[in-house]
C-alpha cells in the first residue's frame, strides 16, 4: 500500500483549480474521495483515474 493520499487542498493545488471545485467533482462523482470525519481524502489512483476521464 505505497499508493499516496491526498487532501483536497493538494489536489486543488496540483490540479490548479480552487478545493471547492475539488468537492464538487467529489460530491458529483467524477472524482472518487473517502470521507474520514469532516475531510476527504483522494487517492493517487483515483486522481490519475479522473485525468484520464477527463482528457479524453
Amino acid at each position: 500500500m505505497d499508493e499516496k493520499i491526498y487532501t483536497t487542498d493538494q489536489v486543488a493545488k496540483i490540479l490548479q483549480i480552487h478545493p471547492l471545485t475539488v468537492l464538487k467533482y467529489i460530491k458529483s462523482g467524477k472524482l472518487k474521495g473517502v470521507k474520514l470525519g469532516r475531510v476527504y481524502r483522494i487517492r493517487e489512483g483515483a486522481l490519475q483515474r479522473f485525468l484520464e476521464q477527463e482528457s479524453t
